[in-house]
């Protein structure tokens, strides 16, 4: 397996892969645009994972300042359970430490409880949060 950093011609196998994984169904669906912006803005955070030059994971991370946040971790449902997902994390950790950051902050669905033992295994916590959101509309 090799990992590295999203190219465009990617685009149309990590949305399979999102679909497939359900994350196109959820409120946060990233377009073509919004995936090209933060190609634009550092594409070194934005990873694949290839086997046989197939890709089969993705993750997307954006830093701000020493935080550092990932999201829209997937890996196709056929490669689950071989290290994928922990591999895409790790080298994203990696290339955020290079970068200076110090904390790294994920959130998850609610109704995606199924991934919590996934991600204390790599050592990440449960925080005592609530996440408020605003929609904006450029209608007003």
């Amino acid at each position: 397996m090799r990992i590295r950093s999203f190219r465009l011609g990617d685009y149309a196998a990590i949305t399979f892969i999102w679909r497939e994984t359900g994350l196109e169904a959820n409120k946060e669906t990233v377009s073509l645009d919004d995936l090209a912006k933060q190609v634009a803005w550092d594409s070194e955070l934005v990873l694949v994972a290839e086997v046989e030059e197939k890709v089969v994971g993705v993750i997307v991370g954006s830093l701000d300042g020493s935080k550092a946040y990932f999201y829209r971790l997937a890996v196709d449902p056929t490669y689950q359970g071989h290290g994928v997902g922990k591999q895409l994390v790790q080298a994203l950790e990696e290339r955020f430490k290079q970068r200076g950051a110090t904390e790294i902050i994920i959130m998850i669905n609610q109704d995606n409880q199924q991934v919590i033992p996934f991600y204390h295994s790599l050592g990440y916590e449960a925080q005592e949060y609530i996440t408020l959101s605003k929609k904006l509309s450029n209608h007003d």
